[in-house]
């Protein structure tokens, strides 16, 4: 498969009134064509950060990103994004938010009222079309949003923590729903996540980052076959690979605390 995105050397950061702050640093990895990728760290590490970039939301402090052979330079309307909270327009019917990328950019509604419908219909809110967001649950919202994400047919679709403010049973319904829709839809995707299991169930690689400043350690690749039985979460195989990232992570926050702790203590000795 050829490459999609090609992440080099890349670094993030800010400028604040106390002195620049690096959250990325020198992350380097590449995704290849129809790959579904998840990126696993610590609260707080620069993985939400790293995707803005990746979509061009975030402008690149050093490094470059590339996607299909260009340099990502600003946001475009070949990605689709999916947040934590689903953002729909709270005045408008479900329908109308699931076209509002279509009225953006101005194309014709006609064209894909049709594609819109197919869509909740999928994710099973077909009979929900004209009702109000307020009249939906979290769940019910955020299945909206992936349709809205995915009625331009983008060829990436970028999502962020997308289901981290729903409760373990809707989440769980979700990630079912996503993989369904992956197989009917086949995509390049990238998914941000705190969840261990989560990345496992619906990933082909795995990517590790360490705290801020943070960068890639550890990329690993999912066996399982896909299309993806839910029921793996009860194999051994599938437990063994989420001790392992775990033990990653865990280990990687080991070495961030000595590394804290050896700065703190070099600096009290200078000041001796």
């Amino acid at each position: 498969m050829s490459k999609h995105l090609d992440v080099w050397k890349v670094s993030k950061i800010y400028e604040t009134p106390s002195g620049p702050v690096e959250a990325v640093s020198e992350a380097s990895f590449s995704i290849r064509e129809g790959e579904f990728v998840s990126i696993l760290g610590p609260s707080g590490c620069g993985k939400s950060t790293l995707m803005m970039m990746m979509a061009g939301l975030e402008d690149v402090s050093e490094g470059v990103i590339i996607e299909r052979d260009k340099e990502v330079t600003g946001p475009r309307p070949d990605v689709g994004l999916i947040f934590q909270e689903a953002t729909l327009l709270p005045w408008v019917s479900v329908i109308d938010n699931v076209l509002f990328p279509v009225r953006i950019l101005k194309r014709p509604r006609r064209d894909y009222e049709a594609r819109a419908h197919e869509l909740l219909e999928m994710v099973g809110l077909k009979d929900f079309h004209q009702h109000r967001p307020a009249q939906l649950s979290g769940g019910m919202r955020q299945r909206v949003a992936i349709c809205r994400a995915l009625i331009l047919d983008p060829p990436l679709l970028m999502m962020d923590e997308p289901f981290s403010a729903l409760d373990a049973i809707t989440r769980d319904e979700m990630n079912v729903a996503l993989l369904d829709i992956w197989q009917r839809h086949p995509k390049t995707g990238v998914l941000i996540t705190h969840s261990i299991r989560e990345a496992v169930l619906l990933s082909d690689r795995v990517l590790v980052m360490t705290r801020r400043p943070s960068t890639v350690v550890c990329d690993i690749s999912i066996p399982f076959e896909r299309p993806r039985d839910p029921r793996i979460v009860e194999s051994a195989e599938f437990n063994r690979l989420c001790n392992q990232l775990r033990g990653y992570i865990e280990s990687g926050y080991a070495a961030d605390q000595n590394n804290r702790y050896r700065s703190a203590a070099a600096a009290v000795a200078t000041t001796e």
